[in-house]
């Protein structure tokens, strides 16, 4: 089981949720839903501290989270972009300085919100070495990562997510070859947004998400060695 902790950043301590491993192994930042840092995104982390990770997942609320739709998407909207990205940034330094991670760079993987976060603080700072995005696209008007400087990329979706749609993967992915980034997309037939959260009964998969899963793992396991 992980811990809540304060990394130092830009902006103020930041808390986050830490989970380790024994062995020395590489960093993932995780990031949260729209929801908030809830016991999903806790869940993910400690189940990354089990394979073998050091995973740390910053609060971006500050202790906001909600089950309500209409809430999440106040507290998404009204995020600061630049500042979530600076505490991105300080979950890498955190973690590129922790006595249990090895490796001179960290991933990244995010849901929903954090799927098109991680996309933005990946191609913003060196530090991420490969980014993981979980049905996930950049919300808020006028952000746009530079493709240029993004780490090796793996794309995760349901092609039936309504909330994201075909045609918005289809043009990320297309950005991403027209820059030249190392990337793969597994779209899973019959699974609509979310399909990986096991607290919500209603869109959870657990073939698929068993499935993606080990593609994560493996994923990290090449391009952060």
């Amino acid at each position: 089981m992980g811990e809540m902790i304060e990394i130092p950043a830009e902006h103020g301590p930041v808390p986050a949720w830490l989970a380790t491993t024994t062995n020395p192994r590489p960093g993932i930042v995780v990031l949260q839903e729209w929801w908030g840092l809830n016991d999903h995104i806790r869940d993910v982390c400690d189940r990354l501290g089990d394979g073998g990770y050091v995973a740390l997942a910053p609060d971006l609320y500050r202790g906001d989270s909600t089950r309500a739709p209409d809430e999440a998407g106040r507290l998404m909207l009204g995020l600061e972009v630049p500042r979530a990205v600076e505490d991105c940034r300080a979950a890498a330094e955190h973690l590129l300085g922790h006595e249990s991670v090895r490796g001179g760079k960290v991933g990244i993987m995010g849901f929903c919100m954090g799927g098109g976060l991680a996309l933005v603080a990946s191609s913003a700072h060196p530090a991420f070495g490969a980014c993981v995005d979980f049905y996930g696209v950049i919300p808020w008007e006028g952000i746009e990562p530079d493709f240029r400087n993004m780490p090796p990329f793996l794309g995760i979706f349901g092609a039936e997510d309504t909330s994201v749609g075909a045609e918005k993967v289809r043009s990320l992915e297309a950005s991403l070859v027209d820059n030249g980034v190392v990337s793969r997309f597994e779209v899973f037939e019959g699974c609509g947004h979310a399909f990986f959260n096991d607290t919500r009964p209603e869109a959870y998969d657990e073939d698929a998400a068993s499935d993606a899963w080990q593609i994560v793992l493996d994923f990290f396991d090449e391009h952060l060695r």
